[in-house]
């Protein structure tokens, strides 16, 4: 702010200077506007052309007088403008410098192909779950407008293996393909497969032949919005207290209430291999266990307490943020319960 204020004194300072030259010229030595006007230019920057017409005695004192307020002032409006336009190209420069940096070795991020209106409220609800992101996109503006935020954007075609080389495909964890072309997406599929084998990929998809192709290729899921809004809007008429609970359940953290995964990747041996009935989770945490993945990837909803607990599977839990906590530390072991639950030590 004091840089462009500067800059804005001194234009105002070399307009007035300009102004008053223009004037006396025209006043004392009855010159045209055009005469006075290059009699002022040529005075006040020192350029040091002869005079259009002779000056009277009096002319040569307004003029001697014009160069002393002149000097300097238009040395100042140029220095003042060229620093204000480096330091806004730095701006511009500096930020994106500075990102790439901080994402040069990015690892177990979301790559996110297409910025469209699917592509960005992936990226709004990824960067909701605190997820880091890449977005593949070839339009340039959008590159420009996101420079220097905390999203990283990377220019170009996400069908090109140089593009998702560039995204760092061989470390992400997952990639989601919004690009409304579906050969598009199947072309981005099968190049990145090709390059990290072992990554999560999702795209979207028109309709369900493109659906088979894609999966084909090496999809783990495929989604397709029409689908997925048209479902929505039928169960908003039969079944609209059903959407409203659902939507009182919050995963973003804002809400009271919280559904969450919780993975199980080592579990302390006092409880592997327990049901969960014996585990007390209910009592000692406050969370609900709802749903439980077991090992081999089988889904079971409403696990009965009979069901037991092993490393490697993942627990879906209906709680609070501080319920969860307590849940995750003492499924990791940094929490022991010794008889009485409300009692605990880490």
């Amino acid at each position: 702010m004091e840089k462009k204020g500067n800059l804005l004194y001194a234009a105002i300072y070399l307009l007035t200077v300009i102004i008053i030259g223009v004037l006396g010229f025209y006043l004392i030595e009855g010159y045209p506007f055009i005469d006075a006007l290059y009699m002022t230019v040529i005075t006040t920057s020192t350029v040091g052309f002869r005079e259009v017409y002779p000056l009277s005695d009096t002319g040569k004192l307004f003029t001697i007088f014009l160069i002393f307020a002149s000097i300097g002032v238009l040395a100042w409006f140029v220095s003042n403008f060229t620093q204000s336009l480096f330091q806004r190209q730095m701006r511009f420069f500096i930020p994106g410098y500075y990102k790439k940096l901080k994402f040069k070795k990015m690892e177990n991020h979301v790559i996110v192909c297409g910025y469209g209106r699917n592509g960005s409220q992936v990226v709004k609800e990824l960067q909701a779950y605190g997820e880091k992101v890449v977005v593949i996109d070839q339009n340039h503006d959008l590159v420009l407008s996101h420079m220097g935020e905390s999203i990283r954007i990377v220019e170009g075609d996400a069908t090109e293996d140089s593009t998702l080389v560039k995204a760092d495909i061989a470390t992400a964890k997952a990639l989601i393909t919004t690009l409304p072309n579906d050969a598009d997406n199947l072309f981005v599929v099968i190049t990145a497969r090709a390059l990290n084998p072992k990554m999560n990929i999702i795209s979207r998809a028109s309709n369900e032949s493109s659906e088979k192709k894609l999966r084909m290729a090496g999809v783990d899921s495929v989604v397709m919005p029409e689908q997925v809004g048209g479902s929505h809007m039928a169960t908003l008429i039969a079944q609209p207290d059903v959407v409203e609970f659902m939507e009182h359940l919050n995963i973003h953290g804002s809400s009271p209430v919280q559904l969450t995964q919780i993975e199980c990747a080592e579990l302390p041996p006092e409880l592997t291999n327990k049901p969960i009935k014996d585990l007390s989770f209910r009592k000692i945490t406050g969370a609900n266990i709802i749903g439980y993945k077991t090992a081999q990837g089988e889904y079971i909803l409403n696990p009965s307490p009979d069901t037991k607990l092993f490393s490697h599977t993942k627990l879906f839990v209906l709680g609070t943020e501080e319920q969860i906590k307590i849940l995750k530390d003492y499924l990791s072991g940094r929490i022991k319960f010794n008889g009485d639950p409300a009692e605990k030590k880490t």
